[in-house]
């Protein structure tokens, strides 16, 4: 039974495929359609459906749309229609902003939203793009559509791939239908049968998830989009503005939180437009504001254990890409385990979404339950294709006789190689198939780095670390393979890493074992054997402004327009030092 889970009601647009209970495929539109995040998640793009990312699942499978048999959108529209509604029309006006919000509704722009949502299996059948018409165009569609409420896929997604039996499950994201932040307690029966319960929830406007998009836009950065960039900024700051956000976030137990309506120019002073200069009250508002939600937080979970009785937590929603608040939760919270969906944001509810319908369908029985060890389920290229595009590009190349040791010696020299191998990833992070790779001996490698992507000087870099010497390096005491959290660099080792280290200390570190990447470890491994150190500087194969490279062409570009000395692509080197040359297949 194929299963296709779809997330396009806001951002990250993205698409998976699940065959009786077992994920074959899961990517992000971003990677086809070169647009980061997809789209803007704004009433007007909620018709837009991921239809490359689904074309790249169906010839996974190499099956076309007429072979699926559920169809699973994370989002329930239901949920947003008024309560009275028996109709089938809804009204907009011709100006909607010229208008006050009808009492229905919670935006102006809602009817069109929902009616945009509500139409997605019209679209999926009747706006499919001309090139991509061989898997998606078919005269006979026999599934079965299911809408599903868009923070049961993030729960599902947390839950239903994690090693737990039981578990408490927290998503917490800027907002879902109505959701902004849920509790769960979820179990893993008899048979594989998977239980979903909902303890409590937290709706809109309230949402701590909103209120850290608001401050990314206080802060002069693209909110739906740069949240990441506020975590890095707030090691540089003081928590002085403590006092505001405790007026902001107001705890009221139980899980239930309110956000209260600040003008944050009146508190913090002119908004920092995209570009300018920091002041020290913008390291410190972000600073502040980590606090805020770090203290949050953890009176939240606090609840939820005690709720539970479950001592494994499992999380998803954007929030939960905050390694700094979920290391906090791992240090200082009531769970001994804790396990995070490494797409947790919007991309991961097409996982959810498909997964749980999957389960549904077929009573979560019959099949081992899929585990989510590693994130590379998105497209890959053979070195046949590899080398028909470098023949066909005319570019100089030659094929490597041993991969990571020639890799290795490389990254020893100070060189900055790009790493394109195998299956990518799916998710915001870079695991070690879509890698700028470099070596963290020297400061002036983070430097390097952020100049050659053309992002902010306050930005850290994060380092893979080989899992079985992750604790001689850092305070680690459990693997950490989607660099999910934070980890203080030991004392003694600091000068060793200077690349490394942030200006807390700390360092989110990925680590690596044999049975997740056997290349990518053994790159590591050789250059640790080289070196001293088992570690290397990792960061997404990207630059600003556009999302991981994901096909050979990509990776290409970017090498050729990019300080990168050299791309390592599947058994091929490519340099800029004149050391390569063109070689006939052999």
């Amino acid at each position: 039974m194929y299963t296709l889970g779809i997330n396009a009601a806001f951002h990250n647009p993205a698409a998976c495929l699940v065959w009786n209970g077992q994920v074959i495929a899961a990517a992000e539109e971003e990677r086809f359609s070169k647009i980061k995040h997809g789209k803007r998640p704004i009433p007007f793009s909620a018709y837009e459906l991921p239809f490359n990312a689904i074309d790249y699942c169906l010839r996974e499978a190499e099956i076309t749309i007429s072979d699926l048999h559920h169809v699973a959108y994370s989002f329930d529209p239901s949920i947003l229609l008024p309560d009275n509604s028996g109709s089938n029309v809804v009204t907009l006006p011709l100006e909607p902003s010229a208008n006050p919000v009808d009492p229905h509704w919670d935006s102006l722009w809602d009817p069109l939203f929902v009616s945009f949502i509500v139409n997605a299996p019209r679209q999926l059948v009747g706006a499919v793009p001309h090139h991509l018409g061989k898997r998606l165009e078919a005269p006979d569609t026999r599934y079965q559509w299911h809408f599903v409420e868009h923070h049961l896929a993030h729960a599902a997604s947390a839950f239903i791939p994690s090693p737990f039996d039981e578990a408490a499950v927290l998503t917490i994201d800027g907002r879902g239908e109505r959701a902004t932040t849920t509790y769960n307690f979820a179990t893993r029966r008899g048979k594989g049968r998977v239980d979903i319960t909902r303890l409590g929830q937290v709706e809109m406007p309230h949402s701590l998830g909103l209120l850290f998009e608001a401050v990314t836009g206080y802060l002069g950065f693209l909110h739906y989009c740069d949240e990441y960039k506020v975590m890095a900024l707030a090691s540089f700051g003081k928590p002085r503005y403590m006092e505001d956000f405790d007026q902001i976030i107001k705890l009221e137990g139980s899980g239930s939180y309110r956000i209260e309506n600040g003008n944050l120019e009146e508190r913090f002073g002119p908004a920092r437009k995209p570009g300018a200069d920091f002041e020290q009250r913008h390291y410190d508002v972000a600073s502040s504001l980590e606090i805020a939600l770090e203290k949050s937080l953890l009176e939240i979970t606090y609840w939820l254990q005690e709720e539970t009785g479950s001592k494994n937590l499992c999380m998803a929603g954007g929030m939960a890409l905050n390694c700094v608040l979920n290391s906090q939760v791992r240090d200082d919270g009531p769970f001994d385990e804790i396990w995070i969906q490494p797409a947790a944001g919007d991309e991961g509810t097409a996982l959810g979404a498909a997964l749980w319908i999957d389960g549904a369908e077929r009573n979560f029985g019959f099949f081992p339950g899929w585990k989510m060890d590693h994130a590379f389920l998105g497209p890959g290229f053979s070195d046949r294709e590899i080398e028909d595009f470098l023949i066909w590009s005319q570019l100089p190349y030659h094929r490597l006789n041993d991969i990571p040791t020639e890799t290795a010696h490389l990254l020893a020299q100070g060189k900055l190689v790009g790493w394109f191998q195998g299956r990518m990833e799916f998710g915001p992070g870079a695991l070690g198939a879509r890698s700028i790779l470099a070596s963290p001996l020297q400061a002036s490698m983070q430097q390097r780095l952020n100049g050659l992507k053309d992002r902010e000087d306050f930005r850290p870099v994060a380092p893979v670390v080989l899992e079985e010497h992750a604790g001689n390096w850092f305070a680690c005491s459990a693997p950490s393979p989607f660099m999910l959290f934070v980890h203080d660099v030991l004392p003694e080792k600091a000068k060793m890493i200077p690349a490394v280290k942030h200006i807390d200390g700390s360092a989110r570190i990925q680590t690596i074992n044999p049975e997740q990447n056997r290349r990518y470890y053994d790159v590591v491994l050789e250059f640790g054997r080289l070196t001293g150190v088992p570690i290397l500087l990792n960061t997404p194969f990207n630059t600003r402004g556009r999302p991981i490279v994901c096909n050979p062409r990509d990776a290409v570009e970017s090498f050729c327009t990019t300080p990168l000395d050299a791309l390592v692509i599947g058994s091929f080197l490519l340099s800029k030092s004149g050391n390569s040359q063109r070689l006939g297949r052999r």
